[in-house]
C-alpha cells in the first residue's frame, strides 16, 4: 500500500501492486476522524483488457467525466472562479487526449489489446 497524495482532512492510498503495464487497479481514499480513519470510498479500474476480461472496473474517462461534471456545475454558480474554470479547461483537454488516444487505437485495429 502506498499513499498517491494527502491533504489536510483526506488521503488517497493505492493499495494494490502494479501490473505488467506498471498501473494500479485499487485505490481508497480516507478521511481523519477523530475516532481513527474513515473510508470514504473505493475505486476499481479496469483490470485487463475488455474484450478478454469484461468490464470489471472504472476507466480514467470515467473519473475525468465526475470532475468535469462537479468543475461545470460550481461554475455555473455561486463558486464560480478563474482556478476552476482553469482546472475545467485541463480536465476537458486530458479527456479529449484520452479519447483521441482511443480513437487512434481504434482505427489501427488494437484497440482492446496489449498492442502498441
Amino acid at each position: 500500500m502506498r499513499i498517491v497524495r494527502e491533504s489536510k482532512h483526506t488521503t488517497v492510498l493505492c493499495t494494490d501492486a502494479p501490473d505488467v503495464n506498471n498501473a494500479s487497479h485499487l485505490y481508497r481514499v480516507e478521511s481523519y476522524h477523530p475516532v481513527g480513519r474513515l473510508t470514504l470510498g473505493h475505486i476499481r479500474f479496469q483490470d485487463g483488457t475488455v474484450p478478454e476480461n469484461g468490464v470489471n472496473g472504472v476507466q480514467n474517462e470515467d473519473l475525468l467525466s465526475i470532475v468535469i461534471d462537479r468543475l461545470q456545475s460550481f461554475q455555473s454558480g455561486p463558486f464560480a472562479c478563474e482556478q476552476n474554470q482553469r482546472a475545467l479547461e485541463h480536465c476537458l483537454s486530458a479527456l479529449d487526449q484520452l479519447d483521441r488516444r482511443t480513437t487512434d487505437r481504434e482505427n489501427r485495429g488494437i484497440e482492446g489489446t496489449y498492442s502498441i
